[in-house]
């Protein structure tokens, strides 16, 4: 050890150790870029001088509505400059972050304010009836609600509430920010579609979020000032952090709030988007997209793209297009994306199915993440042959505080000091990991998560449903589609439509099977159902 025995006078200070957070990235991108553009939005076009002012009216305006450190502020937004500006306002007064997807159902979203204990929501007035609806299901004090309208897409405000822009104007530009004092802090909120029953919160803290949205700049390739699309939802895992991690270099972030074709060739043309994140079927729209609805553009655009691999045939269209795709994977516990498949020099004389095949495994580990692993049931290693399966497995400073109110959960998940995914995948020769198939009872339709055991929970409660069984059906269009399978009860009818209209009264659209067939369902000797005989049938109906 030599003089490392005696550290005298060598502790932290406030001299050589300040917590991480994102936060710093604005007030630092401010500073030197006050006049480059820093969210555009149709007309709404602010520098960083003027995105910093907004965000700090918005931390002192929530300040003055009594939320404190520690709180909790929820949006049902779309991705448009107030969902991006909350990602540093919320935080900047102190207050945690809880941005719900807008596409859940009413009882959902009530149990995840009562769950959270939000303080204010800010929300869209498209979203308004489903908030409404919420509310009135919510067992604890209803948040403070301030409308967000949108007069850009012709969403307008219906005058019941206080508009986000009457609130900023009550706020302090010259507000002093509450900086954690200590990085791990909590700074988001998020909840999954989790595999049985309700959904998790899952908590992120500060240092999490700096590392996360640092480690992207590297994976992701980015010099200064990209330009980025916002397809990914905010509110899924924070939009990957990437909102985070633009005023670290400078960039443009161009809201998006339809996600259709010729808004995407729109915003490469005349914004000229360098950047942007999505699910598969995004890429399906972009190489399927009429003529009448292209533009033409002379740059590469870099895309990220997560929550199944895309098909071979989409890759090799979308790449002539002017698209380099990257696959990455990620949970909502990871902070979103925390591998990411590499493209190294040896393959680029790859074409075809061989190089979509390359381009299709998740990858290895993004920079912050120490290590990412498959494990067999023993927490060992599999074997690096690509056939071997076992259990993805993550450890490093991009792995979620854990689960709000749920240690129990919490504890299970970081088993053995690694975070279980509950992702089924190989590791082939060269360690990069291939998800084989998802943890069983995961559908994945447009990259949303969908739990099958949530819809047949629903299904089970229909008057004639005497067992059921949801499984993935593939589809063109969103990947996966739930499929029902149904064993009706003696005496009883319904058809499809019948128990497809019900689901839709209980269930979220996206969650809502696509198709049910009827018919005994197949059994092991104990009398479980075998699934993997459904996804079989699937796959041919």
């Amino acid at each position: 050890m030599g003089w490392m025995k005696d550290e005298t006078g060598l502790g932290r200070t406030a001299a050589n150790y300040v917590p991480l957070t994102p936060l710093s990235f604005l007030t630092r991108a401010a500073q030197i870029w006050p006049d480059h553009l820093a969210v555009v939005y149709g007309a709404h076009r602010k520098t960083y001088a003027e995105y910093i002012e907004r965000v700090t009216r918005l931390a002192s305006a929530l300040a003055g509505l009594g939320v404190s450190p520690g709180d909790v502020v929820a949006t049902i937004l779309p991705n448009i400059p107030a969902q991006a500006e909350a990602h540093f306002g919320v935080p900047a007064c102190g207050a945690v972050l809880n941005t719900i997807n807008t596409r859940l159902d009413p009882d959902t979203v009530a149990y995840i304010l009562d769950h959270g204990e939000a303080k204010v929501v800010l929300v869209d007035p498209q979203f308004l009836p489903l908030l409404a609806e919420a509310l009135e299901r919510m067992d604890g004090s209803a948040p403070v609600i301030i409308e967000v309208p949108d007069d850009h897409a012709g969403v307008h405000a219906g005058g019941h509430y206080r508009t986000y822009e009457d609130l900023l104007d009550s706020g302090d530009p010259g507000f002093a920010w509450i900086m954690p004092e200590d990085e791990w802090e909590s700074i988001a909120l998020n909840y999954t579609s989790g595999t049985t029953g309700r959904p998790k919160g899952v908590v992120y803290h500060h240092r999490g979020a700096y590392l996360n949205a640092m480690g992207q700049v590297l994976s992701w390739r980015i010099v200064l000032h990209p330009v980025y699309l916002t397809i990914v939802p905010l509110f899924h895992c924070n939009g990957w952090c990437h909102t985070w991690m633009m005023p670290a270099v400078g960039g443009t972030v161009v809201c998006c709030r339809d996600i259709t074709a010729k808004n995407i060739f729109d915003a490469i043309a005349d914004e000229g988007a360098t950047h942007f994140g999505g699910a598969p079927i995004v890429l399906n729209t972009l190489v399927n997209a009429p003529a009448a609805q292209r533009r033409e553009f002379s740059h590469i655009v870099e895309v990220f793209t997560a929550g199944a691999p895309p098909a071979p045939a989409t890759l090799a269209k979308i790449e002539p297009m002017g698209f380099n795709v990257t696959q990455v994977y990620g949970l909502t516990e990871t902070y979103g994306p925390a591998t990411e498949s590499t493209w190294q020099a040896k393959w680029e004389h790859t074409k075809g199915d061989a190089r979509a095949a390359v381009k299709a495994r998740q990858g290895v580990a993004m920079p912050f993440m120490e290590h990412v692993t498959v494990w067999d049931e023993a927490g060992a290693e599999v074997a690096c042959d690509g056939a071997t399966k076992g259990e993805i497995v993550f450890r490093g400073n991009g792995v979620m505080k854990g689960y709000l109110k749920n240690p129990k959960a919490t504890e299970e998940a970081f088993a053995g000091g690694y975070f279980h995914s509950g992702d089924i995948a190989v590791l082939h020769p060269d360690s990069y990991l291939q998800i084989a198939d998802r943890a069983k009872d995961i559908i994945i339709s447009g990259g949303e998560n969908i739990s099958s055991v949530e819809v047949e929970s629903c299904l089970m409660g229909h008057d004639a449903v005497l067992l059921c069984a949801v499984v993935a059906k593939p589809d063109e269009k969103w990947g996966e589609v739930p499929c029902a399978f149904v064993e009706l009860k003696d005496g009883h009818d319904a058809t499809e439509a019948d128990l497809i209209a019900y689901a839709r009264q209980h269930l979220a659209g996206f969650k809502t099977p696509k198709k049910v067939v009827f018919q005994e369902l197949p059994k092991t000797s104990t009398g479980k159902i075998q699934k993997f005989e459904l996804r079989k049938i699937a796959r041919e109906v």
